[in-house]
C-alpha cells in the first residue's frame, strides 16, 4: 500500500500566457507574461496573483509550522 508522499498539491509558478483574473479575487488581474502562482487541481489549474499568492503561502506556511509542532515530540 503506498502512502503518502507530500501534504503539499503540485504548485509552480510560471508566467501568464494570457491576461486573466485571479482565482481568489477577480478585481486583481493577471497581465499577460506577468508570473503567477499555478495550484492543481485535480486535471486543471487555478492561477493566482503574486498578492494572493503571497496571502496564501504565509498562511499556509504557518499552518504547517504549527501541524509539525502538535506532531513533533515533547523534549
Amino acid at each position: 500500500m503506498a502512502g503518502i508522499k507530500s501534504l503539499v498539491v503540485h504548485t509552480e509558478v510560471d508566467e501568464a500566457q494570457r491576461a486573466h483574473n485571479c482565482r481568489r479575487n477577480a478585481k486583481h488581474r493577471i497581465a499577460k507574461g506577468e508570473r503567477r502562482l499555478k495550484v492543481r487541481n485535480g486535471r486543471s489549474w487555478l492561477h493566482y496573483c503574486l498578492s494572493c499568492a503571497t496571502t496564501i503561502l504565509g498562511r499556509d506556511i504557518e499552518k504547517l509550522k504549527d501541524l509539525s509542532r502538535r506532531v513533533a515530540p515533547l523534549v
